[in-house]
């Protein structure tokens, strides 16, 4: 009876920790860009995103994409997270690569979702997926290591130190920056969440070929800054905060835009 007890904790335990291993942004980043998302939401759309999520925020609902990596039904959806690059490119060469390239990513699947919830005919279980493949999709290319080099797992093979503690490239952009401020998604949110009018409107007019050529640029940058094997810490937030800040605010106003538009 133990055994089998302590087996059923360690299988409970084990699907707890999957999906964490490789999420975007992490638990707490989502929900920052979900909450900022929603604060700037039409009331028409905000009234027709709880048409669907029910009581549901838009907060909760941006990682239920990374929750649900424990059940291999979903495993369909592992490409949707990113879209990853052989070489740097220019932003033409990114738009002609994005339109043309048919394997599943991040780019040809919020394009596929965001169709797929504008069809009066898709049943609400659909749409269910789709608004929250939507929300989730728009935050992980705000994620700069999540359009990063292909050879490496967007940075997962990239070996550094932060602090004193083993970690890779693409989770210090998924969890570390964030965690390392110590606040809670609602004040991170209050202490970012002030984008000007035209920032506003300048981001949400770029097309999505442009988040992601941005974030890929960032990703680049990285690349160069450091080497597998160093170690990270004070200064390397301090020189980078204003871009992890500027990436979730990015992804959050754009998610509003989008939904906006969507629900008209």
């Amino acid at each position: 009876m133990k055994f089998n007890f302590v087996k059923k904790l360690a299988l409970g335990l084990a699907i707890i920790y999957a999906p964490m291993q490789s999420m975007a942004w992490g638990t707490n980043g989502h929900r920052i860009s979900g909450q900022i998302a929603e604060n700037h939401l039409t009331p028409k759309a905000l009234a027709g995103v709880k048409a669907i999520l029910g009581n549901e925020s838009i907060a909760m609902a941006s990682n239920w994409a990374d929750y649900i990596k424990s059940d291999p039904s979903y495993n369909y959806l592992y490409n949707w997270h990113f879209v990853d690059f052989a070489r740097p490119m220019s932003y033409p060469e990114m738009t002609e690569f994005l339109e043309h390239n048919t394997e599943a990513n991040a780019y040809n699947k919020l394009q596929f979702c965001i169709a797929e919830l504008k069809k009066p005919g898709t049943s609400k279980e659909n749409k269910l997926l789709y608004l929250r493949m939507i929300i989730h999709i728009t935050e992980d290319i705000h994620q700069p290591m999540h359009t990063a080099h292909a050879d490496d797992k967007g940075g997962n093979d990239f070996k550094v130190n932060w602090f004193s503690k083993p970690t890779n490239l693409h989770s210090i952009w998924d969890t570390e920056l964030i965690n390392f401020q110590e606040l809670s998604y609602t004040e991170y949110v209050k202490a970012i969440d002030h984008p000007t009018a035209a920032q506003t409107k300048a981001w949400q007019a770029d097309p999505i070929a442009k988040w992601i050529f941005e974030s890929n640029t960032l990703a680049e940058q990285f690349y160069t800054e450091i080497k597998p094997g160093d170690t990270l810490s004070y200064k390397y937030n301090f020189t980078h905060l204003d871009i992890l800040n500027q990436q979730l605010l990015k992804g959050g106003i754009r998610l509003a835009g989008l939904l906006n538009q969507i629900f008209g």
